[in-house]
Order: C-alpha cells, then structure tokens, then sequence
C-alpha cells in the first residue's frame, strides 16, 4: 500500500503539468474564438485539451487509494473540527477518482455504452463537495489564526476605556445620533479587521496558496454542474491558475498547507 502512495505521489506532479495545459487550451481556445480564428485552429486545439484530459484521467488511475489513506490519517487528528473536514473531503476525493476511472475506461472503450455524462455529473459533485469541505478548513484555520494575533495584540497594547476603536476625542464628545455615532466605529472595526486578515494571510503563505487554489478551482465544477455557469474563458484562467499553484507547491513542499 505505501508503495503504490509513493508511486501515485511520483506522478501527481505530471499530472498537475498536463492539467495546467489543458486549462491553458481551454483558455487560449475561447480567447482565439473571441478574435475569430479559423474553425480548423479551435477544433485542434479542442482535440488536443480533450486528449490532456484523457491523459490525465490516466495518470489519475488508482488515486482514490491514495486518497483513503489520506483519510484514515485525518481521522487521528486532534482537532475535531479539521478531523471532520479532512476525513469527509478526502472520502471525496476517492469517490471523485473512483468515479473518473470509470468514466476514462468508458473513454477508451473498455466498458460500452457507458452514460459519459451521468458518471462525469457525479464525478464533479464529489469534486464539488470536497473543495466545500476544503475551503471550509481554511476558513476555520484563518479564523483560529485571526483569534490567535487579535490575542498577541491585545496583550500587547494598553487597555483602552473604548475597545475595539481608535476614534480622537472630538469625535467622541461630538453630538451626534446613535447611527451616526456608530459607523465610525463600526468602520474603525471593519479596517483593524482587513489590517489582521491581511497580517495573518502574509505570513501564512501555506494557507494563502491553499485558500487561492480552492477558490479558484470550486468554480470548475459550479460551471460544469450549471449551478454557476461562468463559461471557458473563465474556467480556464481558474483552472490554470490552480495548476500553477499545485505546481508551487510541490516544487516547494513548505508551501504545502498541512495537514
């Protein structure tokens, strides 16, 4: 079994180049459609991402093994909150590959007159659940992270007889309704808040790239369920993005979020 994750893992990263081409197509093919390039032009490059992709469900064969063990590691973790994340994202994950084995060897003509488009709506609503889930840990682990720096701050400044603002002492003493006398604050709030979001993302690049990632791959699957559909163009430039990051990742494995 470790053996067969150990080889699964070697080709992960073929996988990720291969894809980041074939979003690289889907993107060049709807910008040259947009210019009115020639019908021969669009229908080879239609081909040769349809081809990547086929590659790709390839190098894909036997990942959901992969990803049970996965599984079975998250399901050890001490915090409840990423152990149900993880665990139900990487179930996900092995129902999402299992259901795209099925769907290359209908491809490729070892199982006939298979319904392609059921198995590959099925495959992506796997998909789909397991980027919920997925985006659904980095919030919760910016969150903790938000809390922890709000903490260090507090400890580190002065109690002030108006907390949570930074208002001078004639805004204070200035008549003024409740409303309006509330927004102040409230916008005092709301920019502490962006200044910490954006302190805690800069210093964990780790959850920075994963947060991306998700982001822009959860609109690959809302697009081919027609849930949000947002067409090619922009499927394509998500997805590429994506590939690209993944790639990061694993040419700088500190980069990777864990667990």
């Amino acid at each position: 079994m470790d053996s067969w994750v150990r080889f699964t893992a070697q080709s992960q990263a073929k996988e990720r180049v291969i894809r980041a081409a074939q979003y690289a197509c889907t993107l060049l093919g709807y910008t040259l459609q947009r210019g009115g390039a020639a019908a021969d032009l669009l229908r080879t490059i239609s081909q040769l991402e349809a081809h990547l992709s086929l590659t790709r469900k390839l190098l894909r064969l036997g990942n959901s093994v992969e990803a049970l063990e996965a599984a079975k590691r998250a399901i050890h973790l001490s915090d409840s909150v990423l152990r149900l994340c993880l665990t139900i994202s990487h179930l996900n994950r092995a129902m999402y590959f299992a259901c795209d084995n099925v769907l290359w060897a209908g491809k490729t003509g070892l199982i006939s007159r298979l319904d392609q488009n059921k198995w590959s709506q099925r495959s992506f609503r796997y998909y789909l659940f397991a980027l919920i889930l997925n985006l659904t840990r980095d919030m919760y682990e910016l969150h903790l992270l938000m809390e922890c720096e709000a903490r260090y701050r507090a400890a580190k400044s002065p109690p002030s007889p108006y907390p949570g603002t930074a208002l001078s002492d004639d805004e204070l003493s200035s008549p003024a309704t409740p409303a309006a006398a509330a927004m102040p604050v409230m916008a005092v709030r709301l920019r502490r808040q962006l200044e910490l979001l954006v302190m805690v993302l800069y210093s964990n690049p780790p959850l920075l790239l994963d947060l991306l990632k998700n982001s822009c791959d959860i609109f690959i699957p809302l697009d081919r369920l027609q849930i949000y559909p947002t067409g090619p163009g922009f499927v394509g430039a998500c997805g590429l993005a994506s590939s690209v990051l993944s790639i990061l990742t694993m040419v700088h494995p500190w980069l990777k979020l864990k667990p």
